[in-house]
């Protein structure tokens, strides 16, 4: 814990002057002279001033350190006012039936207040909407971009991320074709698209990341993370846990390869890249070749067979089992196999390194732009900053904070519904056993009246 302002001061003042008081006791004692004194007097007061004057410098430096590792939050969004909407633009791009988000928590939640962020309400619609905050660039500072996501529809096709933009967006017509710098979240449809894009705008193309991370797939909320280091790496952590990491030149197609394979190399004539031959004294059998089918020999023509009205009569055809198929000769090791012939590369002449494939000069809008087939998504907890650890701690502060008491509500909400769905099966049985016993009682009465009748006959 850092020590409060004076107390920091007076302990540098303390540890500075005590040797320097020792010192000029044990001179004192032996010197004489009023002028002696005086000048020593004058000594020590300025000795004084330069100490204070070089702590003053210190606690300065301190000061001026501690501002410049603060953390730096761009724009964060909790969703804790009712009038969120008047930060946020909804888009009116023509030909496009957007849907409205609503502010709520949901159908469960761990805190009521603090679980609530904005949800698609209609099925099969587009969603359009962004904000905007004060420009910044990144340059030799880690990028960060946080939100929250709940898919509680149980969602089976429709995105859930989010894209960063610079301040030409026109949010009223923002749309799936507006330029954008970033794009970062889950994306689900069906069983084969469950995953988190990340895609980087690389001089004015955009590229997507080339490996694969699998996003969740539940209906409880979850933290998504991307960091963009200055050193051109990344990071994507989900739920506070690292989902994947790595160099964005290797994990993107931004720049053009290193390497590529030597226009003037040909594999020789005489490269044999055959592991095995066929066996040159392998000879196919007198007896190989066989037709595939053969007339049933079995077969007998139909005593009612008309040659005349059904024409010459043939056995049907069977296959032959004594048919062996193509014949090749065996295979046999190659002895003049040199293995396969790797093609040389050579340094790629458009290859130029960019040491800052990390960084955007302007930054200064965030949007939701997708489609949904089933709605019911909540977005919530967005963060852009330029610390990971400030959003990982803001991350536990929010997500982290209700999460559990969120999964606890949705079992007891799923136990309520297994036992009432097990009394409306049990009462179901049961009204089925009455209308059961009614029927046999009926079944009953009929052969008591049918006795009766038979009686009286």
């Amino acid at each position: 814990m850092s020590q409060p302002m004076g107390e920091l001061h007076d302990t540098l003042w303390t540890n500075q002057r005590r040797p320097w008081t020792e010192q000029y006791l044990r001179q004192s004692s032996l010197v004489r002279g009023k002028e002696q004194s005086r000048r020593r007097s004058q000594s020590t007061t300025s000795h004084q001033t330069q100490i204070i004057m070089k702590t003053h410098s210190l606690l300065l430096g301190i000061l001026v350190g501690v501002v410049t590792v603060e953390a730096k939050i761009y724009f964060e969004e909790r969703f804790a006012e009712k009038d969120w909407d008047s930060r946020w633009v909804q888009s009116a791009h023509a030909g496009k039936e957007f849907g409205d988000f609503k502010l709520t928590p949901g159908k469960f939640y761990g805190d009521a207040e603090e679980d609530k962020g904005i949800q698609t309400s209609q099925d099969a619609r587009f969603y359009g909407l962004s904000t905007k905050f004060e420009p910044f660039g990144n340059k030799d500072k880690p990028l960060v971009i946080q939100f929250s996501i709940k898919h509680e529809q149980n969602i089976d096709c429709g995105g859930g991320y989010v894209k960063v933009f610079d301040c030409s967006l026109d949010q009223k017509d923002m749309h799936g074709e507006s330029p954008y710098l970033i794009m970062f979240g889950p994306d689900i449809c069906g069983p084969g698209t469950k995953k988190v894009h990340v895609i980087f705008n690389y001089k004015g193309t955009n590229h997507l990341v080339k490996k694969d991370i699998r996003c969740k797939d539940d209906v409880f909320s979850h933290l998504y993370t991307l960091v963009v280091n200055p050193d051109n790496t990344y990071e994507v952590l989900i739920d506070n846990e690292k989902a994947q990491s790595g160099e964005l030149e290797e994990d993107w197609d931004m720049l053009p390869p290193k390497k590529i394979k030597d226009p003037d190399a040909t594999k020789p004539e005489d490269w044999d890249d055959r592991s095995t031959i066929p066996d040159p004294d392998d000879t196919k059998p007198e007896d190989w070749d066989q037709p595939e089918h053969i007339p049933d020999p079995d077969a007998t023509k139909p005593e009612d067979w008309d040659d005349e009205m059904d024409g010459e009569w043939e056995p049907p055809m069977i296959d032959n089992p004594d048919y062996k198929g193509e014949w090749k000769p065996k295979q046999i090791d190659n002895p003049d196999y040199k293995g396969p012939w790797i093609h040389p590369e050579v340094d790629n002449p458009e290859y130029t390194a960019d040491p800052e494939l990390y960084k955007y000069d302007e930054i200064c809008s965030l949007g939701l732009d997708l489609w949904q087939v089933k709605s019911g998504t909540i977005f919530d907890n967005f963060l852009v900053s330029d610390d990971p650890e400030e959003a990982k701690r803001v991350g536990e502060e929010t997500w982290g904070s209700t999460k559990d008491a969120a999964k606890k509500m949705k079992d007891e909400q799923d136990e309520e519904e297994r036992k009432k769905a097990e009394e409306e099966a049990k009462a179901g049985e049961a009204e089925k056993d009455e209308d059961d016993e009614d029927l046999d009682d009926e079944d009953d009465d009929d052969e008591l009246e049918e006795e009766m009748d038979h009686d009286e006959l």
